[in-house]
């Protein structure tokens, strides 16, 4: 059974940071491209950040050089670090595999303006 838990989460102040965590368990963690979605109030489900099995990173312009996706093998986990964060960060924040198809239950990160 695919399980993506993720944590770290919570309330910061604009300008802060943030580190988010995805630790999967029941699939292959090498094998697939792994990503961080996130949903805010009322708008579509946008991708943030995308990691390729090969570790190539890709980012939209609305966080590139602010946010940053990384992978530990050993610990099946996936990260997220966020810097520099805007009140428009403001989302719930979903880890996902794209081989397995398979979402984490999200986690919500405010930010205060």
């Amino acid at each position: 059974q695919v399980q993506l838990v993720e944590s770290g989460g919570g309330l910061v102040e604009a300008g802060g940071s943030l580190t988010l965590s995805c630790r999967a368990s029941g699939l292959a963690f090498t094998q697939t491209a792994w990503a961080w979605h996130r949903q805010a109030p009322g708008k579509k489900r946008e991708l943030v950040a995308r990691i390729s099995r090969t570790g190539s990173t890709t980012y939209p312009d609305s966080v590139k050089d602010r946010f940053a996706i990384s992978k530990e093998r050993t610990k099946n986990t996936v990260y997220l670090q966020m810097n520099n964060l805007k009140y428009e960060d403001t989302a719930v924040y979903y880890c996902y595999a794209e081989l397995n198809n398979a979402w984490g239950q999200g986690i919500q990160v405010t930010v205060s303006p």
